[in-house]
């Protein structure tokens, strides 16, 4: 596991940085409690991917569909109203786990069983109001 600090006005060079990081990785889990910062670290995310789309949670409608200015497509998801993890598939989830298209989750613990095997885990934990400590960690629970 990889260990980051950064305060809230570094966010831009902390997202060059889990690019980097993630690697091969199109699968990023973010968790954190409410208000850690998760959607707002995928918008700097999507400033740095050059997403021409407004970038706001999902909460509503569990899926938003991005695409940036060469036409790469990116999903971002937000379980947290999901009751029951078979609503998770009646919206095709696993079709875009497996696009090769970039997916980013948010309260995917709500999925449970229907999260891909490997995944690139962003944990945010709240420092204080302006500082956050990230845990990353590639995940493979297929070896």
């Amino acid at each position: 596991m990889i260990q980051y600090s950064y305060s809230l006005d570094e966010i831009d060079s902390v997202t060059k940085k889990l690019i980097d990081l993630a690697g091969e990785d199109k699968i990023w889990v973010f968790k954190g409690e409410m208000g850690a910062g998760k959607t707002t670290l995928i918008k700097s995310l999507a400033k740095a991917f050059d997403i021409i789309d407004q970038v706001s949670s999902p909460t509503f409608g569990i899926v938003n569909h991005y695409e940036n200015r060469h036409q790469k497509e990116f999903y971002h998801f937000d379980f947290y109203r999901i009751d029951n993890p078979m609503e998770a598939l009646d919206i095709g989830i696993e079709e875009y786990f497996y696009s090769g298209n970039y997916c980013w989750l948010e309260w995917a613990e709500r999925i449970g069983s229907f999260l891909p095997e490997q995944f690139f885990l962003i944990e945010i934990i709240t420092d204080s109001p302006k500082q956050r400590t990230l845990n990353l960690q590639h995940v493979n629970d297929g070896n």
